[in-house]
């Protein structure tokens, strides 16, 4: 997945909705940041990935936002500055919520995730899913599952 937040089969686990609303109740904003090159590629429609998204903010309603790449990346002819590690969406949120990227977190569990938090200024925690792909950067945590990312930046912010 590029859905860090455990989006599997149509269905979002359930360590991610009460991480979620762990998350909200410490009032942190939740934006989902994802590549979706599939897309630009030709192998995925647009509608099918936009409806996953709609069963996504359904089951967490307390998503702040959902920011998307769509291009299929610079191998395929189509760079742009928003397909993570390059941070033109966790750009884009921060100035329109005003986010203090210093003070803000990436949970994902690729390696573009981390490289991505780091470029950004945010703190990374990567959950380690077996992918047969080494981290260019080091996150601050590395985790099992989305609950223990959660945990983990709760103890770090000291909350």
């Amino acid at each position: 997945m590029e859905y860090s937040i455990g989006l599997l089969s149509g269905t979002v686990a359930q360590d991610v909705v009460s991480g979620c609303e762990r998350l909200k109740a410490a009032n942190f904003l939740l934006v989902v940041i994802t590549n979706q090159p599939d897309v630009g590629r030709g192998k995925q429609s647009r509608e099918t990935v936009e409806a996953m998204h709609l069963k996504m903010q359904s089951a967490l309603p307390s998503l702040d936002r959902i920011e998307i790449c769509y291009h299929a990346g610079e191998r395929y002819g189509e760079p742009c500055d928003c397909r993570k590690p390059r941070t033109g969406l966790i750009l884009r949120s921060a100035n329109e919520l005003k986010i203090d990227l210093g003070a803000s977190y990436v949970i994902g569990d690729r390696w573009r995730d981390v490289d991505c938090a780091r470029a950004a200024g945010c703190r990374a925690i990567f959950i380690h899913r077996g992918y047969e792909e080494s981290l260019r950067e080091m996150p601050d945590f590395t985790v099992r599952n989305f609950n223990d990312a959660v945990n983990a930046l709760l103890r770090d912010a000291c909350l």
